[in-house]
């Protein structure tokens, strides 16, 4: 048995070969601080470990998925090279380790994905979003390149044109746009969207699990190349940006919810 008490903002809970994960910070809407970040950069190497666990699904409490970066975790990583390094090497492992994990992961996402929710939610093998969720991948909006999931899954989910759209002008899309374009697997009703995605899970968790882990293993063999090319170059291009000025005003204009004035658009 794999012990998962020491996760404190990602709950666990294992039953029937699936392990249903909740990110739990619902006061602000399941935003990503420095510990959750880290612990969704971990949880895929103890799934993996563990012989209970035949499927993963990850959802959000309350009314949103995720927020994307927690204000407090952006802010201290600007201009600190050690805190960049660390969030970089985070966010390369929720790739990687979702990636190199082949029990299947399903992706509930029953309101707002952002950022590092974003890239949990679209990694996943299966996502059910609901028809209203609001979706935008929102690093361009912040002032860094879009770095921690999207150049390797965005084009090859809903093609190239749709990518740099929605990655380039950070505009929302909901659940049933997002489905249209090919983005997400399916959108449903809100009310619907964790009784589906349970559904999914347990077909899967009841299936032939070597030919289900080994077919997932072999689509991925088209994300280990994106990961390996656009995905780290992308990641490390985000990175840069933390030590530039145009970050400071997209945190100040987030926090100010108002239309930013980036210093190198003057």
């Amino acid at each position: 048995m794999v012990d998962y008490s020491g996760y404190q903002h990602l709950l666990v809970e294992i039953k029937d070969g699936i392990a249903l994960l909740t990110m739990n910070r619902p006061e602000v809407l399941n935003a990503t601080n420095a510990r959750l970040h880290n612990e969704l950069s971990r949880i895929w190497l103890d799934l993996g470990a563990d012989p209970e666990v035949r499927v993963a699904l990850i959802t959000g409490a309350g009314t949103a998925f995720s927020a994307g970066g927690d204000f407090e975790m952006i802010e201290s990583a600007i201009g600190d090279a050690e805190g960049v390094a660390r969030n970089m090497q985070e966010a390369s492992d929720i790739v990687h380790n979702m990636i190199n994990l082949d029990k299947p992961v399903i992706s509930a996402i029953n309101g707002v994905a952002v950022g590092a929710g974003l890239a949990v939610a679209l990694l996943a093998d299966i996502s059910i979003a609901a028809e209203d969720a609001r979706i935008t991948d929102g690093h361009i909006r912040l002032g860094v390149a879009a770095g921690d999931h999207a150049t390797a899954i965005w084009p090859l989910l809903c093609g190239m044109a749709k990518a740099k759209y929605y990655l380039l002008t950070c505009d929302f899309l909901d659940g049933k746009e997002a489905e249209r374009i090919g983005l997400v697997s399916m959108a449903v009703p809100a009310e619907e969207v964790m009784p589906r995605a349970m559904q999914v899970a347990q077909k899967l968790a009841a299936g032939p699990q070597p030919a289900i882990r080994w077919t997932k293993r072999a689509l991925n063999q088209w994300l280990r190349m994106a990961a390996h090319t656009s995905f780290d170059y992308s990641l490390a291009l985000e990175m840069l940006g933390f030590f530039g000025s145009d970050i400071q005003e997209g945190l100040q204009s987030l926090r100010e919810k108002r239309d930013p004035q980036f210093p190198s658009a003057r």
